[in-house]
């Protein structure tokens, strides 16, 4: 389940930086897929990339 999670948060990360527009959905598709992450103890920091 984690890791799925992870990929999921990965994926989103790479749509929200392809993307030019704010997009609503997106970000609360990565609040909440941020949200289980930290509920199991990952820490979403070292996935986010800069």
């Amino acid at each position: 389940m984690i890791g799925i999670l992870i990929d999921k948060y990965a994926d989103l990360i790479r749509i929200k930086r392809a993307g030019k527009e704010e997009n609503e959905e997106l970000e609360y598709q990565l609040k909440v897929t941020k949200a289980k992450l930290e509920a199991y103890g990952v820490v979403t920091e070292t996935l986010e990339f800069k």
